[in-house]
């Protein structure tokens, strides 16, 4: 079984109330739409090497963000996860840990975006 098909499993028995339609499983990723419209793309190789992105409206405008763990911006204190927001800067990933388990991570994900899509940041 690959990782997406177990996070695929996850996500169903734990958030399966709160999906809109049902989660789409391709070659390569998970894809899912949350009740409040968040559109979510779950890419997970292991667990320090994964990326997951989505996109909500926000003021008649779609926003995208996500959390990948691309070794890049090294001066962040999470480093190599990091949180891309809506307007292009990186920030230090206030969800995910790459000691965590990918149900674990995938969780925290998903609960914050149920709370808020943009996770308490201002849009740009």
């Amino acid at each position: 079984m690959n990782q997406h098909t177990e996070l695929l499993e996850h996500v169903v028995a734990h958030f399966g109330d709160r999906l809109h339609g049902a989660p789409q499983l391709t070659q390569d990723a998970l894809a899912l739409s949350l009740d409040n419209g968040v559109q979510l793309t779950i890419r997970y190789a292991s667990t320090d090497a994964y990326s997951l992105r989505w996109r909500f409206q926000a003021g008649g405008n779609e926003i995208e963000m996500g959390i990948d763990t691309a070794p890049t911006h090294p001066t962040l204190a999470t480093h190599p996860n990091h949180l891309h927001l809506s307007g292009g800067r990186a920030v230090a990933d206030p969800l995910t840990r790459t000691d965590a388990s990918p149900a674990d991570n995938l969780s925290a994900v998903i609960e914050a975006l149920l709370r808020d899509p943009q996770l308490d940041f201002p849009l740009p």
